[in-house]
């Protein structure tokens, strides 16, 4: 079992006893779709800078193939992507779709365990002004062709999802504005 399955496993287990902290639409006819807000104390140009540029400081390590956060990257060009360093290889979790430098982010691909199920999401990053700073908003939809399977997973998702938003927006409460 890889660190990825493990790590998503532990989190399965966890999860039912976590409150939510992200609206999920579960049970859609083919997959679901996760919705999240977090207010920060940064300028949206410095948050997504911050969410691009430091992803190795912010994601959670026990997220990863390798173990170690560092070995992310993200380019926010079309046709980058959210790759991660492995020794002899590497992993593309997703692909960069689109880009408004310091407002959006877009991108495409199944994190985790979803690849395994060739399940497809879009996962999208806005940052908004506020009026104490940043809103982030981070939508992912998933849908595929085992739509039970996809389904299944969707608390585990939401999980992971919120914790990386919590880390990102504790991350950016330690950047100057």
């Amino acid at each position: 079992m890889t660190t990825m399955a493990i790590a998503f496993a532990t989190v399965l287990g966890a999860s039912a006893a976590r409150p939510a902290f992200a609206e999920l639409a579960a049970g859609l006819e083919s997959g679901f779709e996760i919705r999240l807000t977090r207010e920060v104390r940064t300028a949206p140009a410095v948050a997504y800078r911050v969410a691009v540029r430091d992803i190795g400081r912010w994601w959670d390590p026990s997220h990863t193939y390798s173990g170690n956060a560092r070995n992310l990257s993200l380019t926010d060009r079309p046709g980058g992507c959210l790759c991660e360093r492995l020794p002899g290889g590497g992993v593309q979790h997703l692909q960069v779709v689109y880009v408004d430098r310091g407002r959006q982010l877009g991108m495409l691909g199944g994190l985790g365990p979803l690849q395994a199920l060739a399940a497809q999401g879009a996962l999208t990053w806005t940052f908004e002004p506020s009026a104490g700073g940043t809103r982030m908003r981070w939508t992912y939809r998933v849908a595929g062709l085992e739509p039970a399977a996809v389904t299944a997973l969707s608390g585990v998702v939401e999980t992971v999802v919120t914790q990386q938003a919590d880390r990102l927006a504790a991350r950016l409460g330690s950047v100057p504005r």
